[in-house]
């Protein structure tokens, strides 16, 4: 279970998915910003961001509509996705 749900929690999580769904060397937690466009600037193509929102499904027991993939740029668009999602289950 994420182990907080405050918007700089699921930052973080979010990055730590990301880095390692990817294989990213380079880049640690500290070190992402969360408002990198992850197509644009990161280079990653509809098929990790995928694989991305399955594990965030699975991590945060919410649903990821496909028709919202093109909304989550950012980091940080993503971690208020979730926490939205998050908080219409409440």
């Amino acid at each position: 279970m994420p182990e907080s749900n405050d918007i700089k929690g699921i930052i973080k999580r979010v990055s730590e998915i990301i880095i390692e769904e990817l294989k990213l060397e380079d880049i640690t937690v500290a070190t992402f910003n969360p408002d990198l466009d992850l197509i644009d600037e990161l280079g990653i193509d509809s098929m990790d961001l995928a694989t991305i929102a399955l594990v965030l499904q699975d991590e945060y027991k919410i649903v990821i509509d496909e028709d919202d993939y093109p909304k989550l740029k950012t980091v940080r668009l993503i971690a208020e996705y979730i926490q939205g999602k998050k908080t219409e289950k409440n």
